[in-house]
C-alpha cells in the first residue's frame, strides 16, 4: 500500500503521542502550528515537515492565509488525511477538507463539535435533555426567554473552549446590560439556564459511528468553579458498573450518533442537576480531553487516547480493521493547580499510588492509580489540602475570548 500523508493541526502544544504513533505506523507526518510554538519541544523525529500560521485565530484573514499557503505546499506534497488536535483547530481542519476535497469531517458536522448553539439545537432535536437556552439574535425572543425561565443564566461564547468568556447573570436587566455590552459580537454568544450540579466527562474513541472505547469520570469541582473561584482542578473515574455510569454511556452514544461522529476521539461533558437529579448534555468536542485527562484515562485503562486515535485514523485511511487493545479497569484520579512557586517542591507527595507527576513551571499536578476508588478520593482530598496549604495560586479566567 502506498504511503499515506497526514496533516496534523495543533495551534496549542499537544498531541505529541499522536504524532509519534502516526509516524511509527509508516505515515508521512506534516504539522501545521503557529509561529509562537515553533521552538516548542515537538517530537521532530516524528515530523517530516512543519508549516506555520501567524496566529491561532479562526479569523477569515488567517484562514485565507492558511489555504493559500497549503495550496502552494500541496503542489509538491500529497495530503491524504487532516487531523485537528485541538478545539480551535476543528474549523481549520474542516475548511481544509472541504476546500481540497479530503475525506473526513466537513464543516457542517464540525459545527456540532465547536459551536455550542449548534450543539444544543442538534441535541434538543434528537430528544437529548439540555438546559433551556436561546440564541441572542432576536430581541423579542430573548426578552420572552428571560421572562419565562428562572434565573440565574449563563451568557457564553459559542466557540470558546473551557469557561473563557462566560458571564453569570441574575436579572433581566443584568442580562440585557451584558448582551448590549457584547456589541457586534453578540451573535457569537448564547444564553442558557444555569443548572448547578455535578459535572461528568466522557472520553471516547469512535469507529464507524460506534464507540469502541468509553471512560466516564466526574469532576470533583466543576471547571467553572475552578476557573471562576480559584479552586483546584480534580477529577476521578466513576464506578464502572453503577447505574449513573451506564446512563452516561447511553447518553454519550446518543449524542455522538446525533452529531454524526464517524471516527475520532471525543470529549463530552454532562451535568446531573441538583434540583431534579436528571442528566443534561453540556458540550462535546472531537478531540482528546485536555488538562491531562488523557493521562488519567490511560492510568485507569491502559489506553493511550492519543496513540489509539492515530491508529484508528490510519486504519480508516487504509480501509483496514481497527481493534482497540484490551482495557484495564483501575481507578484513577487527577489533581492540578497553579502554584505560587516556579518549581514547587513535590517531595511531600510520596504516596505509592502516584502514577504521574506534572513537570511544568508554576503548576502542581498528580495522577493516582488504585483498585480502590475510595482510596483515590481520599488521596485527592489530602493532596488538595497540601496544595492549598502553601502551594496554591489562582489566576482570573479571561473575561473575553482570546481568539
Amino acid at each position: 500500500m502506498s504511503k499515506l500523508s497526514f496533516l496534523c493541526i495543533a495551534t496549542y502544544f499537544k498531541g505529541q503521542d499522536f504524532l509519534k504513533t502516526c509516524k511509527a505506523l509508516g505515515n508521512t507526518v506534516y504539522l501545521l502550528t503557529v509561529e509562537k510554538l515553533k521552538d516548542s519541544p515537538w517530537p521532530t523525529d516524528a515530523i517530516d515537515e512543519m508549516f506555520f500560521l501567524p496566529s491561532e485565530s479562526n479569523s477569515s484573514d488567517n484562514l485565507d492565509k492558511m489555504l493559500v499557503g497549503l495550496s502552494h505546499a500541496m503542489r509538491s506534497r500529497k495530503i491524504d488525511r487532516v487531523v485537528a488536535l485541538d478545539d480551535f483547530d476543528v474549523e481549520k481542519g474542516a475548511l481544509i477538507r472541504e476546500t481540497f476535497r479530503i475525506d473526513g469531517m466537513g464543516q457542517t458536522t464540525a459545527r456540532y463539535f465547536r459551536d455550542k448553539l449548534a450543539m444544543r439545537i442538534r441535541a434538543a432535536a434528537a430528544g437529548i435533555r439540555v438546559p433551556v437556552f436561546s440564541s441572542l439574535f432576536h430581541d423579542e425572543t430573548i426578552t420572552e426567554y428571560l421572562r419565562t425561565t428562572e434565573a440565574p443564566w449563563l451568557i457564553k461564547p459559542r466557540s470558546e473552549a473551557s469557561t473563557t468568556g462566560i458571564k453569570k447573570v441574575h436579572t433581566l436587566d443584568e442580562a440585557w446590560a451584558h448582551i448590549h455590552s457584547l456589541g457586534d459580537e453578540r451573535h457569537n454568544f448564547l444564553i442558557e439556564q444555569f443548572k448547578p450540579g455535578q459535572v461528568f466527562h466522557v472520553d471516547a474513541l469512535s469507529m464507524d459511528g460506534q464507540s469502541v472505547f468509553t471512560r466516564v469520570s466526574g469532576y470533583l469541582a466543576t471547571p467553572m468553579e475552578v476557573a471562576h473561584g480559584g479552586g483546584v482542578f480534580r477529577s476521578c473515574v466513576m464506578p464502572y458498573d453503577s447505574p449513573l455510569t451506564q446512563s452516561l454511556h447511553i447518553m454519550n452514544n446518543q449524542v455522538l450518533t446525533a452529531f454524526g461522529l464517524q471516527y475520532s476521539a471525543s470529549h463530552s461533558e454532562y451535568i446531573r442537576c441538583d434540583h431534579d437529579g436528571e442528566l443534561y448534555f453540556l458540550e462535546t468536542a472531537s478531540r482528546v480531553g485536555g488538562a491531562h485527562i488523557a493521562e488519567m484515562v490511560e492510568a485507569s485503562s491502559g489506553i493511550n487516547l492519543w496513540s489509539e486515535w492515530a491508529k484508528l485514523e490510519t486504519a480508516v485511511a487504509r480501509n483496514e480493521h481497527y481493534q482497540i487493545p484490551v482495557q484495564e479497569r483501575h481507578y484513577a484520579g487527577l489533581i492540578i493547580s497553579l502554584s505560587n512557586q516556579q518549581w514547587p517542591d513535590m517531595h511531600q507527595f510520596a504516596d505509592p499510588e502516584i502514577w504521574w507527576r506534572m513537570n511544568k513551571e508554576h503548576h502542581v499536578g498528580l495522577i493516582f492509580q488504585s483498585e480502590d476508588r475510595e482510596r483515590i478520593l481520599s488521596l485527592l482530598d489530602t493532596s488538595m489540602n497540601r496544595i492549598l496549604d502553601g502551594l496554591h495560586a489562582s489566576a482570573p479566567v479571561p473575561d473575553k475570548p482570546t481568539h
